[in-house]
């Protein structure tokens, strides 16, 4: 049955990966529904969060073909409950709707957004949450006239209490210094 996962992968920063991760994907024809890289909690570590759609087989095949990639340190999946995620979303609505109305005032406020910035033409609103609560706000505000609006990839962490890549890179070393 498919669910949600969200893949994990820890690798150092090198010209060329993402591209490579992704033709994992593209092979085995699986979409990718979100994608977000940064800087990981570990110096000179990048993590990329990937969202898909799979069923549990597949996801665990994914991952094992990820880890045959040489600068990928290590990948892990995890469902959406095993996870604390957000993204978030920009809208941009007319200022002159602002002073028609409060009425999207008290959506911004009801929906837990933020006005980021106001200027004569436009208002820029923030909304962080899960898909379904920014795209919720995008359909509260369509008939104002919504101008522009984006959502970011997904970020998550780990529900458990130690961080998996931590752990793996402890056992890690200790069997490379008894190699040594």
């Amino acid at each position: 049955m498919k669910q949600n996962y969200i893949i994990t992968i820890f690798s150092e920063n090198h010209i060329g990966l993402l591209s490579r991760i992704t033709i994992v994907f593209t092979r085995r024809k699986i979409n990718i529904d979100s994608l977000t890289v940064s800087e990981s909690a570990i110096p000179g570590i990048f993590k990329f969060t990937i969202v898909i759609n799979e069923t549990k087989d597949r996801v665990e095949k994914v991952v094992g073909q990820l880890e045959k990639i040489v600068d990928v340190i290590k990948a892990f999946y995890n469902t959406e409950d095993e996870m604390i995620h957000q993204e978030i979303a920009l809208y941009k609505v007319s200022t002159e709707l602002l002073y028609e109305s409060d009425k999207i005032e008290k959506i911004v406020r009801n929906s837990g957004a933020r006005i980021l910035e106001i200027t004569r033409e436009y208002i820029v609103i923030e909304k962080t949450g899960h898909k379904d609560e920014t795209q919720q706000l995008f359909e509260e505000l369509a008939p104002f006239g919504v101008m522009q609006f984006i959502r970011s990839g997904r970020i998550a962490i780990t529900r458990s209490i130690i961080e998996k890549l931590s752990e793996f890179l402890k056992v890690r070393d200790s069997l490379l210094e008894q190699v040594d």
